[in-house]
């Protein structure tokens, strides 16, 4: 039987709230709430805490299972209406919730992270109370962790909105109960945001909210069950960054250079701790090859010519001698979220097209860095990034010029 809440021990009011978002996570959520209410006892034993599983109406029993856990602080279980999914759907209820609370302070963990102990909690609840607002994990990675991140979302989000917020969409992060409420009475909500490009949505909305920020470590690697980053997590994070712009370009094409962003903590460990990701370098670049056929016209009514001619000539290099320029991908994605704006084609289409020229750009890096370190290839990282911001006054002049080109 469908219940929207189990509140078994009637709470009404909250300071902190820990929240675990699911779908199917009968096996993992008892180790994710054992360590939420172990975190929250353990560092913040004079706030008033509750963890919350926000849930998918999860056909397994993983209602059940988080109900009986015997966590130290209370449980309540809320859960989408049936047939309504997403992980961002799942988190607007959970900020609804929040707010019903009057909780001053909010945590998400992602479920099924092995690793999770109770000092993510502390790391990403602690600067709550110093006055941030919003906190983005530091993870420890392998240098070919999270490629959507690197080549897409990190960059992007830096170079428009002009902070170096290194994990923008991570699933793991802390925010004020002012800062939820924000995201309950946002206009700017889209079927992305509604699944994993929730990450995105709340951290472009907090910056352009210009809520104060810091990123924490949060100690051990981020070691879940690994995501098919070619399929739904690409579509929507992609989709939701390319709606948000035209809502918010008044804030975005302002903004010149980009800043640090404080880091609250400190990094534990060292790169053998990171999990170990292998890359299957045959299959990126054939994927990149098998675009030209696939979506060549698209991309001809997207890019800019000049734009479009310089990506035909990647597809002339032979694998030893490819590159894929980062000033180039950075002029596509910008072309893109222009074309996106005007609705030069459909946006499903649009976005479908970039997939193998991010297999591409990824193949690139994977080859540049291969040999590299993981501290090395963070420095590519950011040297890319760079090349974004330098590249962004063309997008300012695209957005600013005219509608579209037919």
């Amino acid at each position: 039987m469908f219940e929207a809440e189990v509140n078994p021990s009637g709470i009404e009011r909250a300071d902190l709230v820990v929240s675990i978002p699911s779908y199917n996570e009968e096996d993992a959520i008892a180790h994710a709430a054992l360590q939420a209410g172990e975190g929250a006892t353990r560092y913040f034993p004079g706030l008033r805490a509750v963890v919350i599983n926000c849930d998918n109406n999860s056909p397994d029993h993983t209602k059940e299972a988080f109900l009986k856990t015997p966590t130290r602080i209370p449980k309540i279980y809320i859960s989408t209406p049936p047939g309504i999914r997403g992980k961002g759907n799942n988190l607007r209820n959970l900020f609804r919730k929040a707010v019903e609370l009057q909780a001053k302070a909010v945590v998400v963990v992602d479920a099924d992270v092995q690793t999770l102990t109770p000092e993510w909690i502390k790391q990403l609840a602690e600067p709550l109370g110093k006055g941030f607002a919003f906190v983005t994990p530091l993870y420890l990675q392998h240098k070919y962790e999270g490629l959507i991140n690197h080549e897409i979302a990190y960059p992007v989000i830096r170079s428009l909105f002009g902070r170096r917020v290194r994990q923008p969409i991570g699933g793991d992060f802390g925010l004020s109960g002012d800062l939820a409420r924000a995201y309950v009475q946002s206009p700017h909500w889209d079927e992305g945001g509604a699944g994993f490009g929730i990450g995105a949505w709340m951290t472009t909305l907090a910056l352009n909210r210009g809520a104060l920020l810091c990123q924490a470590f949060v100690g051990k690697p981020k070691i879940h069950r690994p995501r098919d980053a070619a399929g739904p997590v690409f579509r929507q994070v992609v989709g939701t960054l390319f709606s948000l712009l035209p809502h918010l370009d008044a804030s975005w094409l302002r903004i010149k250079h980009s800043r640090p962003t404080p880091v609250f903590g400190f990094q534990a460990g060292g790169p053998d701790e990171a999990s170990k990701v292998t890359m299957d370098s045959e299959k990126l670049f054939s994927r990149f090859r098998e675009g030209l056929p696939a979506f060549g016209e698209v991309w001809e009514r997207v890019l800019r010519p000049e734009v479009f001619g310089k990506l035909l000539e990647t597809f002339e290099m032979e694998k030893p001698v490819f590159d894929f320029p980062t000033d180039l991908w950075a002029r596509i994605l910008f072309d893109s979220a222009v074309s996106y704006r005007d609705r030069v084609c459909d946006s499903r289409l649009l976005i479908e097209s970039l997939l193998p020229l991010y297999s591409g750009k990824t193949f690139a890096f994977v080859k540049k860095t291969s040999r590299l370190s993981a501290r090395q290839a963070e420095d590519a990282i950011e040297e890319e990034c760079t090349v974004f911001e330098m590249t962004k006054p063309y997008l300012v002049q695209r957005w600013l010029g005219k509608a579209s080109h037919q």
